[in-house]
Order: C-alpha cells, then sequence, then structure tokens
C-alpha cells in the first residue's frame, strides 16, 4: 500500500511532513509526495494531508482512501491571533461535514484538546486525536566534533507568525546570553545547513528553546525543536509550556530571563549531573517521542 503526504516546500510544515515520510518509510511503506489530490489515481492507498490540502472538486480521492489522516486546524483561534490566516480553517463548513461523515477519515492535531480547546476551538469537527510532534531520528546523527562544541546554543529562525511577537521574546531573552561569557552558538536566520545543525545540537551541552507568545499564553502545543533537541543535545532549558510539562514532568521550565539564567548554571555547574540529564532525556526521545512512534500511534487510531 502506498502512503502519499501532501508535500510542505517551506517553513515548519517540510520539516515535519519529512520527518513523517522517512518514518513511514523505516516501517516499510512506499511514500510519495503530492501537490494536489488530481495526481492521486491508486487502488489501495492511503493520504496524510492537511484540511488547507482538502479539495471540493476532489474529495472523491479521500473517499476512495484506505485511510485519510488529515491535520485539522480550529474553527475559530483567540484572539487577536485569529485574525491571521495562519491560524484560520481553510475548509468550508460543507467539506467538515463530508469529511465527519466518512469512516475512513481519521482527525488529528499536534495540540492538546483539553481545558475548553475542543468545544471552543474544533467544534465543528468530530472526534480528534492529539499527536505532538516529534524527533526526527532518521535523518538526525549522532555525531561527535569538537568544532561545534558549545555551552549554550540555538539554531532556528525569527518564525513572524504574523504580528512578529516571537522575535521580541528571542531578543529579551538572547541579550541575556551574549553578557554571560557563557560560550553560545546562537544562530538564527543564518541558513546553516541540516548537516551543522545536527553537529552544533549534539555536539553542545545545553540546548535553548524560546516559543511563540500564543503558545506561552494558551499552552496547548509546543515546536518541534522541543524533541530535536531533547533527542540530540539531551540537556534542554526551555520556557515554561503547558504541553511540555506534560509530556516531561521532571524537565524544569522557565518563565523569565532570569530563571532561564539559573537553569543554565545548574547544568553547567556539574558535569556528572549534566550527563545523566543527557543521557536520559536522548535514551527517552529515542524510546518514545520519534516520528517513528508517532505513525505507529496514528496506525494505532485506524
Amino acid at each position: 500500500m502506498k502512503i502519499y503526504i501532501k508535500r510542505h516546500k517551506l517553513h515548519a510544515g517540510k520539516w515535519i511532513y519529512g520527518g513523517y515520510a522517512r518514518a513511514w518509510e523505516q516501517l516499510g511503506y512506499d511514500v510519495e509526495f503530492f501537490d494536489s489530490l488530481s495526481q492521486i489515481s491508486d487502488n489501495d492507498y492511503t493520504i496524510m494531508i492537511p484540511d488547507s490540502a482538502v479539495e471540493e472538486v476532489h474529495i472523491d480521492v479521500i473517499q476512495k482512501s484506505k485511510r485519510a489522516y488529515i491535520y485539522v486546524q480550529p474553527n475559530s483561534f483567540p484572539e487577536p491571533w485569529g485574525r491571521h490566516p495562519n491560524f484560520w480553517c481553510n475548509c468550508s463548513d460543507l467539506l467538515i461535514k463530508k469529511i465527519n461523515e466518512m469512516e475512513n477519515a481519521v482527525l488529528w492535531s499536534w495540540v492538546d484538546l483539553d481545558n475548553g480547546v475542543r468545544e471552543n476551538h474544533y467544534f465543528n469537527w468530530k472526534e480528534i486525536q492529539t499527536i505532538p510532534l516529534a524527533f526526527d531520528s532518521i535523518s538526525y546523527k549522532k555525531i561527535k566534533n569538537k568544532d561545534y562544541e558549545y555551552d549554550v546554543c540555538f539554531v532556528g529562525g525569527w518564525a513572524d507568525n504574523g504580528f512578529n511577537e516571537k522575535k521580541k521574546i528571542m531578543i529579551e531573552h538572547f541579550k541575556y546570553l551574549m553578557r554571560s561569557g557563557i560560550k553560545c552558538g546562537i544562530f538564527i536566520n543564518k541558513n546553516i545547513s541540516h548537516e551543522e545543525e545536527n553537529l552544533i545540537l549534539y555536539n553542545s551541552k545545553i540546548a535553548i528553546n524560546v516559543h511563540d507568545a500564543y503558545q506561552r499564553i494558551l499552552g496547548n502545543d509546543t515546536n518541534e525543536r522541543t524533541f530535536k533537541s531533547l533527542g540530540l543535545t539531551g540537556a534542554l532549558v526551555s520556557d515554561n509550556i503547558r504541553q511540555i510539562s506534560n509530556i516531561f514532568p521532571e524537565l524544569p521550565l522557565y518563565d523569565t530571563p532570569d530563571e532561564m539564567m539559573g537553569l543554565i548554571d545548574t547544568h553547567l555547574s556539574n558535569d556528572t549531573k549534566l550527563k545523566q540529564v543527557k543521557d536520559h532525556y536522548r535514551n527517552e526521545i529515542e524510546k518514545n517521542h520519534t516520528y517513528i512512534n508517532r505513525v505507529k500511534q496514528i496506525i494505532e487510531l485506524g
């Protein structure tokens, strides 16, 4: 059976669905990316698709699939972020109704749907399963290289969601690091290669994570960097996101830049303890939080 996955050419979607594709392949499936549902003509296939790629004119392709794993967006989103297209569902009410009636359509999101999220923001959809993001253990390798050893590292971009809130948060926190005298490898919008990112994260002592404003306030989802940092670096200093607390209840999180620096100092002050932390979380990610794990979860949904 072939697995068709919607092609994402930019930003997080490219990395996330690429991770899923490699995981399906690792489990023995034949995987192909598609740009439009009109390209699919097989008789025995499963599709993995965001709701934004569902087309009324080709809804029959979803109906004929063995399984259609559809990532869904909310019908509404809290203000002010709900004003921006990044947080809109692109499916019409009619399309949502058709999808809800399909027994082969399995709906999922990486958002936690408790605390009223389901009732207030996903109210038009049928049952949705939460499957968080994960670590791409296939394309990232454990390679030692002393040229990429930093005390603290961060690799990422400003990731403007339409309100440019994250840039201000990052500047506020990273200026503390710049003043600290700690050996830092901070790479923002540097377009470094996948191989360099891999080496920086694996060889550094600590990885930093910073989330967007809506994630900090709502707490319902975390970014892929959480899993990537724990899987490669092993020691993560992240801001306080409720979903991270739920997944990794023993992981200390920070609310302020001062708390961030305190957690960094704690890690750097004890090499033996730091090694134990790194070994623990690298093993935890490899065991439970790779895209291979996530594909297995998706398959179990039906």
